[in-house]
């Protein structure tokens, strides 16, 4: 079934508070005033939990959002001792708990905003519990692990449009990615024919987020760390080395592979240019499926309705790969050359625009390089703190935008997750029906891959 874009953003509430979302990355669309009042903090300042203060990004999420004038970090709260112990340092003021699910319990009254920085398997239930209490959101990417999760999350948006939430997409915040969703987004180069995305590893031999290292025997947990909590959602499962602290990305149930990892940062500049809603197939092909990791050197198609005024063409196919499996320049009828290790690549009727994550843009013309800044018809781009900028919006800020809201990102999610969760079904192209969240031509993969069993106490919560 393909689901249109008007069928979408029915379904979806794909704006929130009223910015389309060529307006969230500053490409001056105009938009109605939000109809919804926005829920204001009830100090002068923002006050705000954050749940998973170690690992990785946490540290570089609290360092950002500390730096604003007007947030208060007031909670804190980690299932690894240490972690947690160490940051309270910092804030002596901070309350401090191990189980998210007591901060809401016992101090839901001191906290109007929630930073979620837990591994990939505990996002969205979290999250949507935050949404639930009429907590502001700021999650880490990508929203969702479970295709299922993808129908909550547009659930809690549509539920509470008076919250704010951003994913963490800071590449977004800078002009360069912006300014390809720009020049995308306006067709400047013409109707899209189909966009190529690809992210360089994992590694072979693992590195400090992933790890293929084959499946070790079950061990004790690390005293600073309460493994029954980490698991979180999941249901009952041993401690392995390789796994935790940081390194659960690679295993299937509680990460979600290179392809997931990566999508908010990748896929965002389609979104947001052609307000792609969900795919309505995916065909992934892999030589290294497994049954505890995601799969590793990965091939994928998703298939997306073309046509109208954005699209040369029926369907608008998106190809992502992992190990730097990138396409080939020739056939794109540009010179020879190297692309880099990472990017998002788009063909256009009049041309072709690469853009790397961090914003470089390479654009080609009739096989010829052009300087992407002489294209006529661009907007006045102005770069933002990513981190700032949700804050300011929850404060009422007039000129405050959120560019990564759950209403985009969650797209991002699901097209991600799609792809590395087809893998376990290499060379069958799935046919995705996003409102009945089932693969309409496979009852196996409906079964095995779009959904997971809560564990009690863990449960997501359900919106009217």
């Amino acid at each position: 079934m393909i689901v249109t874009r008007r069928q979408m953003m029915q379904h979806s509430s794909f704006l929130l508070g009223g910015l389309a979302l060529g307006n969230l990355v500053g490409c001056g669309t105009t938009t109605k005033t939000a109809a919804v009042p926005l829920r204001r903090p009830r100090n002068s300042k923002l006050q705000v939990l954050q749940v998973g203060v170690g690992g990785t990004i946490a540290p570089a999420d609290r360092e950002q959002l500390t730096k604003h004038p007007d947030l208060a970090l007031v909670g804190l709260c980690d299932v690894d001792s240490d972690a947690l112990a160490t940051v309270a340092h910092e804030f002596p003021s901070a309350f401090t708990c191990v189980d998210w699910r007591e901060a809401f319990a016992k101090h839901a009254d001191k906290f109007d905003a929630v930073v979620v920085c837990t591994p990939d398997h505990n996002h969205a239930v979290i999250m949507a519990n935050a949404m639930a209490a009429g907590k502001h959101v700021y999650g880490q990417k990508p929203l969702v692990q479970q295709l299922s999760e993808v129908a909550v999350i547009d659930s809690a948006v549509r539920a509470h449009p008076e919250l704010v939430t951003q994913v963490g997409n800071q590449r977004m915040g800078p002009p360069g990615r912006q300014h390809a969703v720009d020049i995308l987004r306006r067709g400047l180069l013409g109707k899209a024919i189909e966009a190529h995305v690809w992210i360089d590893g994992p590694p072979d031999d693992g590195s400090f987020y992933f790890y293929y290292g084959g499946l070790k025997d079950p061990s004790p947990p690390p005293a600073n760390l309460n493994w029954p909590l980490w698991l979180g959602c999941a249901m009952d499962a041993p401690f392995r080395e390789g796994l935790g602290p940081v390194r659960w990305r690679s295993s299937w149930d509680y990460g979600t592979g290179q392809l997931g990892d990566w999508c908010t940062h990748l896929l965002d500049v389609l979104v947001f240019a052609y307000d792609l809603g969900s795919p309505y197939a995916v065909l992934a092909d892999t030589h290294h499926a497994s049954d505890f990791y995601h799969a590793l050197q990965v091939q994928t198609v998703l298939s997306y309705q073309g046509g109208g005024d954005r699209f040369a063409k029926p369907v608008f196919p998106v190809h992502y790969n992992d190990k730097g499996q990138f396409p080939s320049r020739a056939a794109l009828g540009i010179p020879e050359g190297k692309f880099g290790s990472i990017g998002t690549l788009v063909v256009c009727e009049d041309g072709v625009l690469n853009v790397a994550p961090e914003g470089e843009i390479e654009v080609w013309r009739d096989g010829k390089a052009v300087d992407w800044k002489t294209i006529p018809g661009q907007s006045s781009i102005t770069g933002r703190n990513h981190w700032h900028s949700w804050v300011d919006k929850i404060m009422g800020k007039n000129d405050a935008l959120v560019q990564s809201p759950f209403s985009a990102a969650v797209r991002m999610a699901e097209a991600g997750v799609l792809c590395a969760r087809a893998a376990r079904f290499p060379g069958q192209e799935l046919r995705w029906d996003r409102p009945t969240l089932s693969f309409t031509n496979n009852e196996e993969a409906t079964k095995t891959i779009v959904r997971r069993e809560y564990r009690p106490g863990f449960e997501m919560p359900v919106f009217s």
